[in-house]
């Protein structure tokens, strides 16, 4: 399942990066199907954020990948 939400990523990333952003893949729980990535850029800052998460992301990967359930964004550790 990781590698089928890799190249979900890779398709869904140009549409991401022309608006400013990023997506950081963080986990895959191939148990829960649940998905963890880290908005970025833009994105991360976005009042909108949300709603590309669940309206965009999410959608295309439920609808690509047999077994996600949900996508969350996680926020990036402190260096």
């Amino acid at each position: 399942m990781r590698q089928q939400v890799e190249e979900t990523i890779e398709v869904i990333r140009p549409a991401l990066q022309a608006d400013g952003g990023d997506i950081i893949l963080r986990d895959v729980d191939e148990v829960t199907g649940v998905v963890s990535v880290t908005l970025i850029g833009a994105c991360g800052t976005c009042p909108a954020s949300s709603n590309t998460l669940k309206a965009g992301i999410e959608r295309i990967m439920r609808d690509r990948i047999d077994g996600v359930t949900e996508v969350v964004n996680v926020d990036l550790e402190p260096a």
